[in-house]
């Protein structure tokens, strides 16, 4: 499961696998468990990220053009409405007494990019209104011509209505997921790595007491075999009778000899 790791602190636990024992590496196991756990999140989050910061940015050239284009619809609507009152007089109170109900209305529905869920309204044509009739003494095309531009505008407010109300939300997405990550990035991941760092140092330190307590058990095998050799040097040069060499140190003789001082001899095997 360590190949599975992508990040750079993950795969240092990796590295140190190789160096490790099998019980120093099981010591490291849950710390390195959880590491990778929380390496994917962060691979996930910053994946996340990055596809949000994309939409965020492709939403803000579609507001800014958005925005430009509708300025132009509504200096045209306007300019057309300024027309229409010209030639027809002024048609406002005939218009508000022959609308009875709305004739284009809005469709919320949710759009998920990278696991966000971002607003966006549609415009729905209900039924055409029945002011077809107004202008009809003089002004009708100025009019109907009025309505068209209208009508293009409010589509274009409309889409710019969507596009900013998903851009804050998608903006308060992205912030809490660069927290997210950051908080993994500079927290999180490199307390568990100190943890493995610390637990790596304690196994080493370990392992040269060890190594130590091994070479002073050594030195006084040489030391009592230097006193040895000594004594029987001695027994030499003073020409008394020579013991038996004794090639078994005490520390290597059997314990449960001493409770067995002659052979059976009722034992033939």
């Amino acid at each position: 499961w360590l190949r599975n790791l992508t990040t750079y602190k993950a795969k240092r636990v990796a590295a140190k696998k190789g160096t490790l024992d099998l019980s120093s590496f099981m010591c490291c196991l849950p710390a390195s468990q959880s590491l990778m756990c929380f390496s994917l999140g962060f691979e996930l989050l910053k994946k996340k990220a990055d596809a949000l910061k994309m939409r965020f940015q492709l939403m803000l050239r579609e507001i800014q053009k958005t925005k430009m284009a509708m300025s132009q619809e509504a200096s045209d609507a306007f300019f057309s409405l300024s027309q229409a009152q010209y030639a027809a007089g002024d048609f406002r109170h005939k218009v508000i007494e022959s609308v009875t109900t709305a004739e284009i209305r809005l469709e919320n529905r949710i759009d998920n990019v990278a696991g966000g869920k971002l607003p966006v309204f549609t415009e729905v044509e209900t039924s055409r209104d029945k002011a077809e009739n107004i202008g009809l003494t003089g002004g009708g095309g100025k009019i109907q011509n009025c309505r068209e531009k209208f009508r293009v505008l409010l589509k274009a407010l409309v889409k710019l209505a969507s596009l900013q109300t998903s851009f804050v939300t998608l903006d308060e997405a992205l912030k809490v997921t660069n927290r997210r990550v950051n908080a993994l990035d500079n927290v999180t991941i490199p307390r568990i790595d100190k943890v493995i760092d610390y637990i790596v140092r304690e196994l080493d330190e370990l392992e040269r007491e060890d190594f130590v307590r091994i070479k002073k058990v050594q030195a006084n095998k040489i030391e009592f075999a230097k006193e040895e050799a000594a004594k029987l040097e001695a027994l030499v040069a003073s020409g008394a009778a020579v013991p038996a060499a004794k090639h078994v140190l005490p520390s290597d003789e059997d314990i449960m000899a001493a409770f067995e001082p002659a052979a059976d001899a009722d034992v033939v095997f």
